[in-house]
């Protein structure tokens, strides 16, 4: 028989049960294999459950020394009750001084104190009893959260200003670096927030007409890693010349934010394509004049592309690489079979081939093709080729390469662009 005998607030402090006539703390902490929460208890006594009941500091400074042994215990193992218990006199019935100097030789959890109002400047000093004396019962974890960055950045030498904190509270990247940055001005300081707009619009002004496009040689919802980094540099150049004073954090958040945002318009954009955004493609010339084109992929996947399609052969042809696209499935072909020619994309070579047919097969006779070369630079490169192919045939990709026909020399200038 199981009954609560003392409870706070919140409902992950330890409670005071009694179990089977036997007074026990129950605190659940960790997780077993299942990842469910576990949950521990050991013996304590009357005098124990008084200092519990009475004094919020105690109780707490008990559960921040008693949870590492809960850690200890891992997914399956006891809890060392020997050791818990030996902390129940020490932590709740010794004076403030010998608290405090055992604090300083045994584990305990920052983060718990600091959540539930600890003075952080107490606590590095080491007085302990002292911190908890503004201790609330209802944790704000945030401001844990906000402490372990804090600390995360001391070890790498980075000391935030009021602006760079501000800065990183406006993308919602104070606490981990990693999550996407958002705007969110209410969680800056009103005070602050007109020097932290003023950053802002300099990295807006600073990449204004810059774009991040999709890459769907990586999926249907990637982007371009080379326009990434090209318009995070251009933002991190920006913001360093107007505000020099920002640490490497708070500038690298804004060009995230920059960046991000371009992501999200990118993929929200139909996979269009310059022919398409240009006007009517009757104004094409000869691409105008293509009726049918045939797109593969290495797996011998087919799809066909009619003049009669609503949308453009290069949105059609780059919507195919994006579902078809994996890391064993990178060579794309586009044909026009009318004339006799096409375009193969190595997407593992940063290559392309330009097939032309030189001679018609005749009497049952294979035709015969002229293959040219040429190396592509990412995936701004492998665009203009496929529209200017779609556009123009063969003979439009002239410009747009050095193609060479010899495949041993075409294979030398690869290595040579690889090694550089």
């Amino acid at each position: 028989m199981r009954d609560v005998v003392f409870t706070r607030r919140s409902d992950w402090t330890p409670k005071v049960i009694r179990d089977n006539g036997e007074l026990k703390l129950m605190l659940g902490a960790g997780a077993d294999a299942n990842h469910d929460p576990r949950t521990f208890t050991f013996p304590i006594g009357e005098a124990h459950l008084a200092v519990i009941r009475e004094d919020l500091a105690r109780h707490l400074l008990l559960w921040s020394a008693v949870l590492p042994l809960c850690d200890a215990a891992g997914t399956r193992g006891r809890l060392d009750e020997n050791a818990a218990v030996a902390l129940l006199d020490p932590v709740l019935l010794s004076a403030p001084a010998d608290v405090d100097a055992l604090f300083q030789h045994i584990r305990w959890d920052r983060g718990r104190l600091i959540a539930h109002g600890a003075d952080i400047a107490l606590l590095e000093r080491g007085q302990f009893c002292a911190a908890m004396r503004a201790a609330t019962e209802t944790p704000d974890g945030k401001r844990a959260q906000e402490h372990d960055a804090d600390r995360r950045r001391a070890r790498r030498g980075v000391v935030l200003g009021p602006l760079d904190a501000a800065i990183l509270m406006y993308t919602g990247q104070y606490v981990h670096g990693s999550t996407i940055p958002r705007r969110t001005p209410d969680a800056v300081d009103p005070v602050l927030l007109p020097e932290v707009m003023r950053v802002i619009a300099a990295a807006e002004q600073a990449c204004a007409g810059m774009r991040i496009g999709l890459d769907p040689r990586r999926g249907k919802r990637a982007t371009d890693k080379g326009d990434w980094d090209r318009m995070a540099k251009t933002v991190d150049a920006a913001v360093r010349r107007a505000h020099p004073e920002l640490v490497d954090d708070a500038v690298r958040t804004v060009s995230f934010l920059m960046c991000s945002q371009a992501t999200d318009r990118a993929r929200s954009t139909p996979m269009e394509d310059d022919e398409e955004a240009a006007g009517d493609r009757a104004d094409f010339g000869e691409g105008a004049r293509k009726t049918i084109l045939s797109f593969t992929d290495d797996k011998g996947v087919e799809k066909k592309w009619l003049r009669a399609s609503p949308r453009t052969a290069t949105a059609e042809f780059w919507e195919f690489v994006g579902d078809r696209s994996a890391a064993d499935n990178e060579v794309f072909t586009i044909e026009d079979e009318e004339r006799g020619e096409g375009i193969q994309l190595h997407f593992y070579a940063d290559s392309v081939a330009r097939i032309t047919t030189a001679r018609e097969g005749e009497d049952g006779s294979d035709p015969e093709y002229r293959v040219e070369y040429s190396l592509v630079d990412g995936i701004g490169g492998y665009r203009n080729l496929v529209s200017a192919f779609v556009r123009g045939g063969c003979a439009a990709l002239e410009q747009h390469g050095s193609w060479i026909s010899d495949v041993a020399e075409f294979e030398r200038a690869r290595r040579r662009r690889d090694a550089e």
